[in-house]
């Protein structure tokens, strides 16, 4: 086994101090997509809900005008 040192204990110590930091990042910048994926999904939800309450209201409107037709004498 290498003998070991006080100065190969320091730059262990320096090179998992770095690898540290480097997940730090790694986990904020995946947090941060995360995140806004979600806003991303929760904002196409809302979308979707609000074209799903236009087509229905445009069912309604030509269900009517059918019925308005259907009952006039011909």
């Amino acid at each position: 086994m290498a003998d070991v040192d006080l100065n190969f204990l320091a730059r262990q110590m320096d090179r998992l101090i770095s690898d540290v930091a480097n997940i730090r990042d790694d986990i904020t910048v995946l947090t941060a997509m995360g995140t806004r994926l979600e806003g991303a999904v929760h904002a196409l939800t809302v979308e979707v809900r609000a074209g799903q309450r236009q087509f229905a209201r445009l069912n309604d409107r030509v269900r009517k005008l059918e019925l308005a037709d259907e009952a006039e004498p011909s």
